[in-house]
């Protein structure tokens, strides 16, 4: 299985706390500190496309909710009676 299928949004946000944890309190190694952004800025890039995702599926989501048919407004019970409300 990929990363990206293993990695949620979560534990991305999580994964990045530690990091930026780690840089402001401990003294990091250049070179560790280099390996420490670049897994930062994919998961960044990762949490965004999350984001980007989860906001066109809301939107088609709601979209479809718009155009469906909702429930006659006269308050028809099927019974020919009507509702009061």
């Amino acid at each position: 299985m990929s990363e990206k299928k293993k990695l949620s949004y979560t534990k991305a946000i999580r994964e990045l706390e530690q990091i930026i944890n780690e840089i402001e309190t401990d003294n990091i190694d250049v070179d560790v500190l280099t390996e420490k952004v670049k897994r930062a800025s994919t998961l960044i890039t990762f949490c965004k496309e999350n984001l980007k995702t989860t906001e066109e599926e809301v939107k088609k989501a709601l979209a479809e909710i718009e155009e469906k048919p909702g429930e006659e407004e006269t308050g028809d019970l099927g019974n020919g009676n009507t509702a009061l409300f």
